[in-house]
């Protein structure tokens, strides 16, 4: 990540331009997922405009669930330039699925809680208590991912 993008500015600004707090850059700054950050002759620290774009990056990736060492490991594959632009978009690619995923099981969630707003919605207005909302049927759910394996699903298949 080159460090010579633009007219350097230092942490205050950064923070006005990020929405973040100066103690919020710091923490993403000694987790080693700030790089390129060049420091002035009285040792500030000096970022550029790229470093807005990165926080950005970083802050969403951490939100949809990925891991501080995955976001150390793909700050390392950034670092290192053009030669880990497939590993990189592998990276992010395979943090897309599970995010995809999650965005999926959060949607049938919020179906269930929807169904049961109308729930209480109908019991309130009518004054007499609706049919119960109906639960989710097993084979509408996903399966588990990565989390049983292949014998131990099978076992579980199987009838008793």
């Amino acid at each position: 990540m080159p460090a010579d993008t633009g007219t350097p500015f230092h942490i205050g600004e950064l923070a006005t331009r990020t929405g973040r707090t100066v103690h919020a850059i710091r923490w993403y700054e000694t987790q080693g997922l700030v790089p390129g950050v060049a420091r002035d002759e009285g040792g500030r620290r000096l970022y550029v405009e790229l470093h807005v774009g990165w926080l950005d990056l970083m802050e969403r990736l951490r939100r949809t669930g990925m891991s501080i060492a995955e976001m150390r490991e793909y700050t390392a594959l950034a670092v290192q330039g053009k030669v880990t632009l497939r590993q990189r978009r592998d990276m992010l690619a395979a943090h897309r699925e599970r995010v995809t995923e999650t965005i999926a099981e959060w949607k049938r969630a919020l179906s269930l809680v929807d169904r049961k707003i109308d729930f209480y919605d109908e019991w309130m207005a009518s004054g007499h208590r609706p049919p119960l909302v109906p639960a989710e049927t097993p084979s509408l759910k996903p399966p588990k991912r990565g989390r049983r394996s292949a014998a131990a699903a099978a076992a579980a298949a199987t009838p008793r």
